[in-house]
């Protein structure tokens, strides 16, 4: 006859390994979630096919991305690398290299020449917002200013942001052109840089 105290260890034993193995469970269930929200963390930083940081200044990260050599060139053509690398804090909204190959023929070699350095710095800086402008931060302007937010650029111009869709936001310049922001909030340590796929300019 079996011990009863033995089919009642043998329960208890079973019992055990089977809460054991449902923690184990959870707890991989628990990293792989971590890990997939790691992972997209890390794509909404990576710029230009490189990972874009935090504790970097707003030069230190755009010089890494390959879809902003041009901004890049041009920046140093203005010579505004060092007020970009300091506190700040600013809001750059950083055109791609496709959005200045959409400019009209010669543009861009035009306004790299030397003798046009202020030009330039004016269409630089009039990409560029004083303090840090999350895109929570200009959805909130759109919607207090009922369906658009005018931002005060560097240059002394004005921009206006509107929602281009639910989630989108579109900046329209003092000319009627467009360009959208396609990438948001790449944090820098002083500031962020909004994506645009489209140069925008001032009246001139």
């Amino acid at each position: 006859m079996v011990n009863p105290s033995v089919i009642l260890n043998r329960r208890y034993v079973k019992s055990k390994n089977l809460n054991t193995n449902i923690m184990k469970m959870k707890q991989m269930v628990i990293g792989l979630l971590l890990v997939g929200m790691g992972s997209i963390a890390t794509a909404q930083t990576v710029v230009g096919g490189e990972q874009m940081y935090a504790k970097k200044n707003i030069i230190e990260n755009a010089v890494n991305s390959k879809d902003h050599t041009t901004l890049v060139a041009a920046v140093k053509a203005a010579g505004l690398v060092e007020t970009l690398k300091s506190d700040g804090p600013f809001t750059v909204f950083a055109p791609t290299n496709d959005a200045f190959e959409n400019l009209p023929e010669g543009t861009v070699a035009t306004l790299l020449k030397p003798e046009n350095k202020k030009k330039l710095t004016t269409v630089l800086t009039y990409h560029v917002v004083s303090g840090k402008v999350s895109a929570e931060d200009l959805m909130k302007k759109i919607k207090k200013g009922k369906g658009e937010a005018k931002l005060k650029t560097v240059s002394g111009g004005t921009l206006t942001a509107k929602m281009n869709g639910e989630k989108n936001i579109m900046l329209t310049d003092e000319n009627g052109s467009t360009a959208n922001i396609t990438i948001v909030d790449v944090e820098q340590s002083n500031g962020y840089i909004h994506v645009l796929d489209a140069v925008v300019l001032p009246k001139m």
